[in-house]
């Protein structure tokens, strides 16, 4: 019997969305808004490929300044209209990510293959308090179809115990980055379901079959260029780095674990730095994967905060917790 490797989890967060004409609030949910899974132990043969169904849920409620607990966050908003960033708009409570994904893999060769990312649904719940009134608000949250991203992976070595692959991408707007908010403005930019910028990815992905089909060992990194949007905002650039190991369990369960780091700059508007937005977060990640049969496997994975720090002040995830099926074509 063969059996077929389940995607690895890399570790790609995008706070996505981004604001428009009036005025909205920059930050919330800036720290980690989303997992994006992606990356292979293998490219798929030619003419070849796997469609992967994933859901995540990352709740955001820690209140941290740097790296230290707080009782209370305050965040800026963005005046689009004047151009002004507003500091201490308003209290962050927590945002609740709901996110349901799809990735389709195909291979073009037997050293080529094209990825694409779908995020089907991000449905973001929001609170907070609004400083200027002090009232309260929870029906400020998003929902929506958002970037697509294609990919391509070119295998530049590979053996029966060693596998070395580069990729690049680029993502696309398709997510909207101009849903308006209760008070008829729109909204805050990192819970939107789009960005409305077209960003760049370089990656790379390592991996060492200790025993061929059984154990290895791996490790990936990638950086995300992004850019201005036509309202003046760019999102932070991102950086990731992960490192783990595979393990058989037994023929239908392969267990995993993952170190995953990640670093952000800060956000722009019109050109001057977005307080409250970026950090560095270090992330410990089990999984389980599941072969229900020859080509199709269940998996999870729950992300642990080891290390988050914020730039000034934000929300972190408490957890992220991850679930799906994989499944192989031809």
């Amino acid at each position: 019997m063969k059996f077929y490797k389940t995607p690895l989890t890399l570790i790609i967060t995008a706070g996505l969305g981004l604001a428009a004409t009036q005025q909205a609030h920059a930050t919330c949910g800036s720290a980690n808004c989303s997992l994006v899974t992606g990356a292979q132990e293998s490219l798929p043969a030619a003419g070849q490929g796997n469609i992967d169904l994933s859901y995540r849920y990352i709740r955001m409620d820690k209140k941290l300044h740097g790296d230290n607990t707080v009782n209370q966050v305050l965040t800026p908003g963005i005046n689009f209209e004047t151009g002004a960033i507003e500091a201490d708009s308003h209290s962050e409570l927590r945002t609740n990510n709901e996110l349901v994904q799809l990735d389709v893999s195909y291979g073009l060769s037997d050293r080529l293959s094209t990825d694409i990312v779908l995020p089907l649904i991000n449905n973001r719940r929001h609170e907070h308090i609004h400083m200027d009134t002090g009232d309260f608000s929870n029906v400020d949250g998003s929902s929506g179809l958002g970037d697509v991203r294609v990919n391509f992976r070119y295998a530049v070595s590979q053996s029966l115990k060693q596998l070395l692959i580069a990729g690049a991408g680029v993502k696309a707007p398709t997510g909207d980055y101009k849903l308006r908010n209760s008070d008829g403005v729109i909204n805050e930019p990192t819970i939107m379901p789009g960005t409305g910028s077209w960003d760049g990815q370089v990656s790379a992905f390592y991996s060492y079959q200790i025993r061929p089909h059984e154990f290895s060992l791996f490790t990936s990194g990638s950086y995300q260029l992004n850019s201005e949007n036509d309202l003046n905002y760019r999102f932070g650039n991102t950086l990731l780095l992960n490192a783990g190991l595979n393990y058989r369990i037994d023929p239908t369960l392969l267990g995993s674990l993952q170190l995953n780091l990640r670093t952000t700059d800060h956000d722009a508007f019109n050109g001057s730095a977005v307080p409250n937005t970026g950090g560095s977060f270090v992330y410990l990640t089990p999984g389980l994967s599941l072969q229900i049969a020859e080509t199709s496997s269940l998996y999870t994975h729950i992300q642990l905060p080891v290390y988050q720090y914020v730039n000034d002040s934000n929300l972190a995830p408490r957890f992220g917790l991850m679930v799906g099926v994989s499944h192989g074509f031809q």
